[in-house]
């Protein structure tokens, strides 16, 4: 992953920056902002920018906006500074990392930027199937589809599918449809050259041109606006772009992935997805199974996951009861790998002995199903509170049903603000903007847990 860091490396942002090549992050570095922002408009594979404190973070942001680059700015300064991480966040940072750095914090930083792991991990028969499948396309340059639901690891069966390339050698550069805002999706598709719109005040490369000879990613591309559709489709079929404002077209060769958690020929056939770039993107379709239907991956899955966060942690490995086997494996994972993932970090962090136990996964007792005789039954008055189905709703306002349903997701991701958005199908910038309105508000909002990757500065970010 591509890191921008604007301001000086001769001090404890320099430590920073050491920390950050080691857990595997690719370093740029401007001294000042109006440097850092002619790197950016030349680069659009960065992933996420470090500022130093001392320099006007209002500035930075405030131009990436007005032209129309979307990367994540986080503001790095002293602990010892205890408004820093407020000042930051009102000048419209993302969030605040204090310095001296602290490795781990750094690491989680760098997995939230990244958004996913990319291990691809897989026992069952049903996945390995999938994956045989995505080895056998990734040999050609033919544009795939890969479906399924929310959470089951579209982007890293992309991301393997890229490896086994004839391109591996090149970028992959991933964009997510539905984190960008529309009004910026196509000038981080396509580019723009200067003076295309208000603050567009120099050439800007977008994702297509970054990845060329490589391969580039639409996530969750049944998001797209349908009118920018149609630019993408003429892309894809004539191999070249036109920047906004460009008087010439550009030639790419890029491989074009893309995944969607809908069903994109029912989107297609109600009109709310193009039918013809439908057919150019399934050239090849893949389906991942969702998690419930691939039962071999989820002890195997849960292990990893195990490991993983207790390394993050500094813990030792812990093992996995019977009992908590047999758990999991109940367990419906409407949320799929994702959710399986929460589970174990939070189970690491809560175990009290070097095994964990069922009672660590923090889930709901497995619900039996009565199914009563096929005739009307009277349900008694007093059942309907709040706690039983939509029925508990009627009554109360649409923004209580909203903080009660957002706050709800948030305590089941152990406060990962990353994974609560992506479950309710939102952006991140619009969860935190709710989440410091309730803050303001008097109501408590949960704290992300320790290591949790989304939650730098959190608690001023909420």
């Amino acid at each position: 992953m591509r890191v921008l860091i604007i301001g000086s490396l001769g001090g404890e942002l320099g430590k920073a920056a050491q920390i950050a090549t080691v857990r595997g992050a690719q370093l740029d570095q401007a001294d000042d902002i109006v440097v850092g922002l002619a790197r950016l408009r030349r680069d659009a594979r960065f992933r996420l920018v470090l500022c130093e404190l001392g320099l006007p973070i209002a500035t930075l942001v405030q131009s990436l906006a007005r032209e129309r680059i979307a990367v994540p700015v986080i503001a790095c300064g002293l602990e010892d500074d205890p408004d820093a991480a407020v000042r930051a966040v009102r000048d419209g940072a993302q969030d605040f990392l204090p310095l001296p750095p602290d490795p781990e914090l750094i690491a989680a930083m760098l997995e939230a930027a990244s958004g996913e792991s990319h291990v691809l991990i897989a026992r069952d028969p049903i996945m390995l199937a999938s994956i045989r499948a995505a080895e056998q396309v990734a040999r050609s340059d033919a544009s795939v589809l890969i479906t399924g639901e929310s959470g089951t690891g579209k982007e890293i069966v992309a991301r393997h599918i890229h490896r086994r390339s004839r391109r591996a050698d090149g970028p992959f550069i991933a964009l997510n449809c539905a984190a960008i805002p529309e009004h910026l999706l196509e000038s981080e598709l396509f580019g723009h050259e200067k003076g295309a719109f208000s603050g567009a005040i120099a050439r800007r490369i977008g994702r297509f041109e970054s990845a060329e000879g490589g391969t580039l990613l639409l996530d969750e591309i049944s998001e797209m606006d349908i009118r920018l559709q149609a630019k993408l489709l003429r892309a894809i079929q004539e191999r070249e772009i036109d920047r906004l404002g460009g008087q010439t077209p550009v030639r790419v060769n890029v491989r074009i992935l893309a995944t969607s958690n809908r069903n994109l020929g029912a989107e297609a056939a109600a009109g709310r997805f193009r039918e013809d770039l439908y057919f150019r993107l399934n050239v090849v379709g893949l389906e991942i199974p969702p998690l419930r239907k691939r039962p071999g991956d989820i002890a195997v899955l849960a292990a990893h996951y195990a490991r993983h966060y207790a390394q993050a942690n500094g813990f030792e490995p812990p093992l996995l009861s019977d009992a908590a086997l047999l758990r999991l494996a109940d367990h419906p994972w409407r949320g799929n790998v994702r959710e399986l993932e929460n589970v174990m970090h939070r189970a690491v962090l809560l175990a009290e002995g070097p095994v964990i136990e069922p009672a660590d996964l923090g889930l709901a007792p497995v619900a039996t199903v009565a199914h009563p005789p096929p005739a009307l039954v009277e349900v008694p008055a007093d059942t309907h509170t709040r706690d039983h189905g939509v029925s508990g709703l009627v009554g109360r306002r649409m923004e209580e049903v909203e903080q009660a349903l957002i706050l709800e997701t948030l305590y089941s991701t152990a406060g990962n603000r990353t994974h609560a958005a992506t479950i309710l199908g939102i952006s991140i910038r619009a969860l935190r903007n709710k989440l410091r309105d309730y803050a303001d508000h008097g109501v408590p909002v949960p704290r992300p847990m320790a290591g949790i990757g989304s939650g730098l500065g959190a608690e001023v970010a909420a």
